[in-house]
């Protein structure tokens, strides 16, 4: 006897109802809820796969946030908000759901004291005398270096 398995593939059906044409995100931190369905036009994120614009319709997806910028983009204006990691996932209907561990909006970041912690973290590292020490400094570095480029309008 023989089976046959016949895998198929689904992609994003078309919106309905109110959100017809807008994505809808919740932002969330173990804090905090940011946003609780807000409709946005599109959400720019940096993401372990690589950088997206996500769209009303978007394929669903599941992504891991990189360290960088998630940019709300909306008839009103952009806010961005500088995450240091988490996840993404696009659902079918629409919705995206964003759970990060710690965010800030970018314009209340300070640009010399990510210089300074960014020097004080590359110092560490070429001192420090244990492996565990120097992983500990190579994650800040690259947190603050994610930061910089956030900062000067590079992510």
């Amino acid at each position: 006897m023989t089976v046959t398995v016949v895998a198929s593939r689904f992609y994003a059906s078309e919106a309905t109802g109110a959100a017809a044409g807008k994505l809808v995100v919740n932002f969330a931190l173990p804090h905090q809820s940011v946003m609780t369905s807000q409709e946005v036009n599109q959400v720019d994120l940096s993401a372990v796969s690589g950088d997206l614009g996500i769209l009303a319709d978007h394929v669903p997806t599941i992504e891991q946030l990189k360290p960088g910028v998630i940019d709300f983009i909306s008839d009103s204006g952009s806010q961005k908000y500088f995450v240091s990691g988490g996840f993404a996932i696009m659902n079918p209907n629409s919705v995206l759901n964003i759970n990060a561990i710690e965010a800030f909006k970018l314009e209340d970041i300070d640009a010399q004291a990510v210089a300074t912690n960014l020097a004080e973290s590359q110092r560490l590292a070429s001192s420090a005398k244990d492996e565990i020490t120097k992983e500990a400094a190579a994650i800040e570095i690259e947190l603050y270096e994610s930061l910089q480029s956030a900062l000067l309008g590079k992510s």
